[in-house]
């Protein structure tokens, strides 16, 4: 996947994205993660902000367009690409305005476009 991909949805899905998706069930390749708490696209790189709960100690993520696989508007839900773990990993987000930082964008966006494929889930 070409790292400027990693902001944007996937064919699959790019319609359904175009819809509010605040508050549907992210779910990984091995279980759920959270809810969307808000969806954002500064700069070009659309990103979903995920509130986790008690999963990562009540802490939001960052998980840009490109990982996201499925969306099941009827179910509200969201499948991505990657485990919890990868997600876990990632550059901690801490603050809000982070997603108006293009430097964090970029080592969010690097460091999911390294991860290795999974096998391809959908909503």
């Amino acid at each position: 996947m070409a790292i400027d991909r990693i902001w944007s949805y996937a064919p699959q899905v790019a319609a359904a994205a175009e819809r509010d998706l605040t508050g549907y069930t992210v779910v990984a390749a091995d279980g759920t993660m959270g809810h969307v708490d808000r969806q954002a696209d500064h700069f070009g790189m659309r990103h979903l902000v995920v509130d986790t709960g008690v999963w990562v100690f009540g802490r939001s993520v960052l998980v840009p367009a490109g990982v996201v696989t499925g969306i099941d508007h009827e179910a509200q839900r969201i499948t991505v690409s990657c485990t919890r773990g990868e997600v876990k990993a990632a550059p901690r987000f801490r603050i809000d305005s982070e997603t108006m930082d293009p430097a964090y964008l970029t080592s969010v966006g690097d460091y999911y476009h390294h991860l290795p494929p999974h096998e391809a889930t959908t909503a």
